[in-house]
């Protein structure tokens, strides 16, 4: 059983001061970077990352304030998190709205067959926002049929009873929520 983390947009804009915060970001993006560390970590095959990576996302800055602009200081990870770490970083969002890790390119492929090509069955997820991006990329990956986990505790959600609903349908679709 090969095994990879994933760390959703835990990105400076996601947290608080950026432009589209959520209230605990600084506080999980700082919880990720200590798990990326740790002995639990060691079990992972690969760590990598997904980024919000917005050049001109067309009308999603309709949707949603100007964020995570390709380049800017706010699209950098929080300084918390294991850059050192990272195996790759999933850039989506560049000309269309993206919410799934999936939908993010790196060395020229998206995630799932870079996924499988290195032998990786299992994921788990983590990360900013529980009920956007987190959420798309989880059943992203159980439609793409990984053994999906939620590291729910290292989730930071825009609106908490939008990210308990969020975790009850990824659980629903087949994911495990721990």
């Amino acid at each position: 059983m090969a095994q990879a983390l994933i760390i959703v947009d835990a990105q400076n804009d996601f947290c608080p001061g950026g432009a589209l915060a959520t209230a605990r970001g600084a506080e999980i993006a700082t919880l990720i970077g200590s798990y990326q560390a740790s002995e639990s970590a060691e079990a992972y095959d690969v760590q990598i990352a997904t980024k919000d990576w917005h050049v001109d996302p067309g009308d999603h800055f309709d949707t949603w304030p100007p964020h995570c602009v390709a380049g800017s200081t706010g699209a950098d990870f929080h300084e918390a998190i294991r850059e050192d770490l990272l195996a790759a970083v999933f850039l989506k969002g560049r000309t269309t709205a993206a919410y799934s890790g999936f939908e993010g390119e790196a060395e020229g492929m998206l995630l799932a067959p870079w996924l499988r090509k290195r032998g990786i069955t299992h994921i788990d997820v983590c990360g900013i926002a529980t009920d956007h991006c987190v959420r798309a990329t989880v059943l992203d990956g159980v439609k793409a049929g990984f053994d999906v986990r939620v590291l729910s505790e290292l989730c930071a959600a825009v609106d908490n009873s939008a990210g308990d609903a969020a975790l009850e349908e990824m659980r629903r679709a087949g994911a495990s929520v721990i």
